[in-house]
């Protein structure tokens, strides 16, 4: 199935984790009030965040890493297909594998989808999306120690993840000097229960700005607000 967004095309046959709400959240959320020239997403899956973040920014350099083979192969050839394909490049590498060839190397804005399945909820799943969505294949503690390892002085982590792993992943943070500055929790409908999480992150201790997010007013009915923030992304909505 290809998706069509408004500046570019996602192929994702051979992906096992499709496009899907999450990833166009973060690709739309993510503040680049900063300016960031060198971005990174870690677990790039279909590249659609690294995509999303080329349309958006004038950054020189977007770097993304998958390890499945299948995914990195999709990623590059969406990314060889696009109007950015100048500015982006993806690396077949595991995080740890990463962070060890690139030593010395800084990114101002590092993006990631990280999986969170947890045990319990894998039994039933195929083998190729459990590997992109289990818990245990990058672990919280792993993405923002290796995350804060990456990042330049002044730079940034904005990740989406279950509202049940918010105080997990921002202790893990705060113990490698990462301070969540932006928190923006999303429920499906004003009376569902909140889903998801929208973290970014700085060096720097500051003000915390939190907010909140509701997708639809009923099914299919989205709020003005989730098509204010993804207006330059969907065909239609």
């Amino acid at each position: 199935m290809v998706f069509s967004f408004k500046q570019f095309t996602i192929e994702q046959d051979r992906c096992a984790m499709k496009v899907g709400t999450d990833g166009v959240l973060l690709g739309a959320w993510t503040s680049l009030e900063r300016n960031p020239q060198t971005l990174l997403d870690i677990g790039a899956g279909t590249g659609l965040i690294a995509l999303m973040l080329a349309q958006r920014s004038t950054a020189e350099q977007i770097d993304a890493i998958e390890i499945d083979e299948d995914a990195y192969e999709q990623c590059v050839e969406n990314f060889e297909n696009s109007p950015w394909a100048d500015r982006l490049f993806c690396f077949h590498s595991s995080l740890d594998e990463f962070a060890e060839e690139m030593e010395g190397e800084t990114y101002d804005l590092i993006v990631s989808n990280p999986p969170f399945f947890l045990p319990n909820e894998t039994e039933l799943i195929p083998e190729n999306r459990k590997k992109a969505r289990f818990y245990d294949s990058l672990p919280f503690e792993h993405l923002v120690s290796y995350a804060s390892q990456l990042l330049s002085e002044k730079g940034e982590l904005a990740v989406v993840i279950p509202f049940a792993e918010e105080e997990k992943l921002i202790a893990s943070a705060q113990a490698k000097k990462l301070f969540p500055y932006r928190i923006t929790r999303v429920r499906g409908t004003k009376t569902a229960p909140i889903k998801r999480c929208l973290i970014q992150f700085s060096f720097v201790e500051q003000n915390l700005e939190e907010q909140e997010l509701i997708l639809e007013t009923s099914r299919h009915d989205y709020t003005e607000e989730y098509k204010e923030l993804v207006k330059d992304f969907y065909l239609k909505l």
